[in-house]
C-alpha cells in the first residue's frame, strides 16, 4: 500500500478542507400556517404540501 513520501503543510491540509464546513438548512415558511419548514417537505404542523392536504393532522397514532 503507498504511503506518503513528505508531509503535507498545513496550508495544504486547510486548502483541502475549506470545502468541509457544515452549513445551515434553508428554512421557509408554510403558506397556509405561517411555521417554519424545510423546502420542498410537508409541513411538520398542518400536513399541507403545495396548497394540498398531504397528511391529515387529525388522524390518531397508535
Amino acid at each position: 500500500m503507498a504511503l506518503p513520501k513528505r508531509r503535507h503543510s498545513r496550508s495544504r491540509t486547510r486548502k483541502r478542507r475549506s470545502h468541509d464546513a457544515l452549513t445551515a438548512p434553508g428554512i421557509s415558511t408554510c403558506a397556509e400556517c405561517g411555521e417554519p419548514k424545510v423546502p420542498h417537505r410537508i409541513c411538520s404542523s398542518c400536513g399541507m404540501y403545495k396548497g394540498r392536504s398531504v397528511y391529515s393532522m387529525d388522524a390518531e397514532i397508535e
